[in-house]
């Protein structure tokens, strides 16, 4: 136990490492995975100095900026994800190998479908203003070269993204073209071929429509930014902080990974990523600790998967919601802050019961990095945080904000030896950036093809009287709807493009009965992100199960349970807009104070412990509470006031805490 108490904790950063990073490493070998990386670090490299350029000087013409941007994106793509080979590390050719005909076969159409790439951004960009005046007036090779952009997008989503959202996007293509042969309220007239890739690819309904328009100018900065703040060495800063804050507090472990992985996934793009990154380290500690390794699991899973809906940078879907919304990005960060906070905070409720229900023990202080240490060390990394907000705060564009930001990064890592940036580290960070956005650029592109086979068939509006009417014009079951979509989307779908596909299907319909827009379209991009811990497809969650060794379903479920807020949360401020700071401000502050009580006595009620193991009878009461609780307080149902709801949940809570602790104190005295 000595020894136990006298080791420190040692956190080992997992590292994603760029192409850049990759050829440095392999210089001694100059076969074809070789040149592949280069290739790759080359686009890399000029598409994030590109637009680093472009946040400084502005956009070009729009079409020609987001074209270039798409057209690197997607030749990367090709190079990353080769056909008929598992990656580009793999070797064309293995002696004595059947499939070798087959692999010289997909690096021949590989190469071709590059060239197809370079050919429709040539002709497009050769003459653009030519290009633009044809619009209504299209020539024969521009249908040729849309028809090809659209399969090629396809193609590299289908690579990089995955079978899921091609075939969402292929079924609304044949919709658009043949509705007259689909029944029900799909039937409707159909769109003319020259129509249709006219609006994909001429127009900016389709594939260079808004999300891709995002993807260009917000989130590749913001993602660069995070590459570049990570490579400081922020990931270790923030779990060291992390477990320095909480580590010494009962079920510290749990707590830590909430806290660090809330930290970290503010500048990480993927859940999963960051249950890899930060679960390597929180998971082993915790189940090393006393916590079953099934928990441990889903409690990293819902921690990282949290990142996604936690300002200051959150998803990709958050910048689009953004320009749906026309509000400022910095209006979505602040009407994000409540309901993020909340979500933690449950997960925080669900650890601290649970470490006292199993006797968890404490991390011993001497074991645990000393805070000043640590904000000795890295505090100038939260500076670049700071920086990021205030330009937000002050009005700066996102792109604006996103490129000094960057800046601000570079410049404070040379405040501290331990976080000192060389050329390869700040080249290699940047071009980690691209790397990442590059996936969510192609889904940005094929949602834009969803988006736009929805707008030129008119099935958007058909869908939303549809839903309406299914629903019965009630809120609720329209919601469940809603998020039931969204979930099912999200299997086999990005978080970027389940909102997109439910923000145009679904959203104008919660509008049309009275949602606020905010609230609307924050719903749909909650229920987007929670795919990655609900069964069956849970991504995050079976990332954690593999790091703890635990079955990837029950951790799923687990972490199911854990994450019941992302499930949660997202009505509430649906009733009670005031969680997302619409209304007065002390609406908004006893809305808060009422939902963190209703979680946190609800997560009494599902841990089945609350100053020691709740009989059944109790746990029905404490769910009660929670429910009273949640009743926002501008709702009258059954005619009775929301806040005499809340005051019956409070008394009930506060009935609860002293009966349990009577009944804690009782046998100790006897």
């Amino acid at each position: 136990m000595a020894e136990a108490k006298a080791q420190r904790l040692e956190y080992n950063e997992v590292r994603d490492y760029s192409f850049l990073d990759n050829l440095l490493r392999a210089r001694g070998s100059r076969g074809l995975a070789y040149w592949v990386m280069a290739a790759c670090a080359v686009i890399g490299l000029g598409l994030a100095l590109y637009h680093l350029f472009v946040a400084v000087y502005g956009t070009p013409e729009g079409r020609a900026f987001r074209s270039v941007h798409l057209t690197g994106m997607m030749i990367m793509a090709v190079l990353i994800k080769p056909l008929f080979r598992e990656s580009s590390k793999d070797p064309l050719l293995i002696a004595g190998d059947r499939r070798n005909a087959l692999r010289v076969l997909g690096f021949s159409v590989d190469l071709g479908v590059i060239l197809l790439i370079v050919a429709v951004q040539i002709y497009t960009l050769w003459d653009i203003s030519a290009f633009e005046m044809r619009l209504g007036d299209k020539d024969p090779d521009d249908l040729l070269a849309g028809t090809i952009l659209i399969v090629l997008v396809l193609d590299a989503t289908r690579r990089v993204v995955g079978w899921s959202m091609v075939c969402v996007a292929v079924f609304f293509i044949v919709h658009s073209l043949y509705a007259h042969y689909f029944p029900g309220f799909f039937y409707g007239p159909p769109t003319r071929p020259g129509k249709f890739v006219e609006t994909i690819f001429m127009e900016t309904n389709g594939i260079f429509g808004i999300p891709l328009h995002v993807s260009a100018t917000y989130i590749v900065l913001f993602i660069i930014f995070g590459g570049v703040l990570l490579r400081s060495g922020a990931g270790r800063f923030f779990v060291d902080l992390a477990v320095s804050l909480t580590g010494h507090r009962t079920g510290g472990p749990a707590k830590a990974a909430t806290v660090a992985s809330a930290f970290t996934g503010t500048v990480y793009g993927s859940a999963v990523a960051n249950v890899v990154t930060t679960g390597s380290f929180t998971i082993p500690l915790m189940k090393n600790l006393g916590y079953r390794a099934r928990f441990a699991a889903a409690v990293e899973a819902c921690a990282s998967s949290g990142g996604q809906i936690t300002p200051p940078v959150m998803g990709a879907a958050a910048f689009i919601m953004a320009e749906f919304l026309e509000m400022p990005y910095a209006a979505v960060i602040a009407a994000a802050a409540i309901p993020a906070f909340i979500y933690f905070a449950t997960i925080y409720f669900m650890v601290q019961f649970e470490a006292e229900k199993h006797g968890i023990e404490r991390i011993d202080k001497s074991r645990l990095p000393v805070i000043w240490d640590v904000l000795k060390e890295g505090w100038h990394l939260l500076l670049s945080l700071v920086v990021l907000v205030g330009l937000l705060a002050f009005g700066y564009t996102p792109m604006s904000a996103g490129f000094w930001s960057i800046l601000a990064v570079i410049g404070l890592s040379f405040v501290s030896r331990h976080t000192r940036m060389s050329p390869v580290d700040i080249l290699s960070a940047i071009e980690s950036g691209i790397k990442a956005a590059m996936p969510v650029a192609i889904a940005c592109a094929c949602a834009g093809i969803i988006v736009g086979s929805v707008f030129v068939s008119g099935l958007g509006l058909k869908f939303t009287q549809a839903v309406i009417e299914l629903s019965g014009g009630q809120l609720f079951p329209l919601l469940v709807l809603t998020a039931l979509a969204a979930i099912v989307l999200g299997m086999g779908m990005t978080t970027t493009a389940v909102y997109i596909t439910v923000a145009a299907l679904i959203v104008p319909s919660l509008i049309h009965i009275g949602v606020v827009p905010m609230a609307a379209h924050m719903f749909a991009f909650y229920f987007g992100v929670v795919s990655t811990i609900t069964p069956p497809v849970a991504l995050a969650a079976f990332a954690g199960a593999a790091i703890a060794g635990t079955p990837p379903m029950s951790t799923a479920v687990e972490a199911s349970k854990v994450g019941v807020a992302k499930y949660l949360v997202p009505f509430a401020f649906v009733y009670n807009p005031a969680l997302l700071l619409e209304g007065p401000w002390w609406l908004s502050a006893y809305s808060l104070v009422a939902v963190l009580v209703a979680y946190w006595i609800l997560s009494a009620a599902l841990e089945g412990w609350l100053h020691g193991r709740l009989p059944l009878v109790l746990r029905l009461a404490c769910f009660a509470a929670a429910v009273c609780l949640m009743v926002p307080p501008q709702l009258a149902p059954y005619g009775v006031p929301g806040f005499a709801f809340n005051a019956a949940g409070l008394v009930l809570t506060g009935v609860l805490i002293m009966a349990r602790r009577r009944a804690l104190i009782a046998p100790a005295a006897g």
